[in-house]
């Protein structure tokens, strides 16, 4: 597998632990081999320095040049649409999945089982019809079968 996910200036990154965690930013310098300065305009994260091994890589990256200003990476970030780009991503979909499942009560846990086993009984009734309708089919091609090597 090739290797498509570099640290460049302008590569979007999830910060994955950490005060921050959860957010969207976007590279605006590398400071060393550890760290890069990184600003999340339009998430709420200041510019600061931050470790790359709190960073993950995302597939996004907008064009913008090295220690830009802030107000050229929100207008690179909005022009990319970034964040749409994100929420419709399966990442974040995982991600907004995980949070939810983790917010869940006791009743909302009891409702989802609930409708777990009603799905798993439907499927089960389709698939005991499927496996009659084959049966049957099956005893039809003996029986004619047989008529066949009689006659």
């Amino acid at each position: 597998m090739v290797f498509k996910r570099y640290v460049e200036i302008g590569r979007v990154a999830y910060i994955g632990f950490g005060p921050n965690a959860g957010n969207l930013v976007a590279i605006v310098d590398v400071i060393d081999q550890n760290r890069a300065l990184v600003e999340g305009p339009c998430t709420g994260v200041k510019r600061q320095a931050m470790p790359f091994k709190c960073l993950e890589l995302t597939d996004y990256v907008i064009k913008i040049p090295h220690s830009c200003r802030q107000k050229f990476v929100r207008r690179a970030w909005e022009k990319a649409q970034v964040s749409q780009k994100w929420a419709e991503s399966s990442w974040a979909k995982k991600i907004e999945a995980r949070r939810r499942r983790a917010n869940m009560s006791d009743f909302d846990r009891f409702k989802v089982m609930r409708a777990k086993v009603m799905r798993n009984k439907i499927i089960k009734h389709e698939v005991k019809k499927l496996q009659k309708q084959e049966n049957q089919a099956k005893q039809q091609k003996r029986q004619a079968k047989a008529a066949a090597k009689k006659a």
